[in-house]
């Protein structure tokens, strides 16, 4: 039986590896940059280094609204420039950015970290869902809006949600169908999700 013969090293064989494990970086991406680091400059890898230790070290989770920060409760949550009337549910940090980045939106977040899904085991439970709903007894907001993704797995869960914060009394909508259905949040233009914020409809 032929061995691989593949000319690396053992230390460029795990940094590969590890790369590897990233999503959507495949084995020919990640021996790429491997190799590229291997011939970048020392500080230029030390600064990825110390980038990855910094993220792990210093970001924690807002305990308000659960968004990725350096301080807790995060700018958004304990500054007085937001709009605290409405509060925006997402599945992931990342589709917070793709909000803001289009400039109409000025309430508040909350991040659920994930969307009911049974066949990957993800349940109510598994989520953010218990820390909303507990956030909007306590805090007088008038909507809710529903931005998780267009996937099977977002509508359940937006669904889920609206059934639980619809009694309450509070304004449920969801964003308008400018996003394509299978499309997630952080991927949509500007103008698409500008068009789907504004657009929102009662759920």
């Amino acid at each position: 039986m032929s061995q691989n013969t593949t000319p690396t090293t053992d230390a460029i064989r795990k940094l590969i590896e590890e790369f590897n494990k990233l999503p959507g970086i495949g084995p020919k991406s990640a021996q790429r940059m491997a190799y590229y680091l291997l011939r970048a400059p020392e500080a230029e890898a030390m600064l990825l280094s110390d980038a990855i230790l910094s993220v792990k070290q210093k970001v924690k989770l807002c305990s308000v609204c659960f968004n990725v920060t350096e301080s807790d409760p995060c700018p958004m949550c304990s500054g007085d420039q937001r709009d605290r009337t409405r509060v925006c549910i997402v599945e992931q940090p990342q589709d917070i950015l793709a909000i803001e980045h289009t400039g109409i939106y000025k309430g508040l977040y909350h991040v659920l970290h994930g969307a009911i899904s049974p066949t990957e085991g993800v349940g109510t439970n598994d989520i953010r869902i218990r820390e909303i709903l507990e956030r909007l007894r306590s805090n007088p907001v008038e909507e809710v809006i529903l931005a998780t993704n267009t996937t099977l797995e977002g509508e359940q869960t937006a669904m889920y949600l609206s059934r639980l914060i619809t009694p309450q009394g509070i304004k449920v909508t969801r964003l308008a169908r400018g996003l394509p259905y299978g499309s997630e949040l952080e991927y949509a233009d500007d103008v698409t999700l500008t068009r789907a914020i504004e657009g929102r409809q009662e759920f």
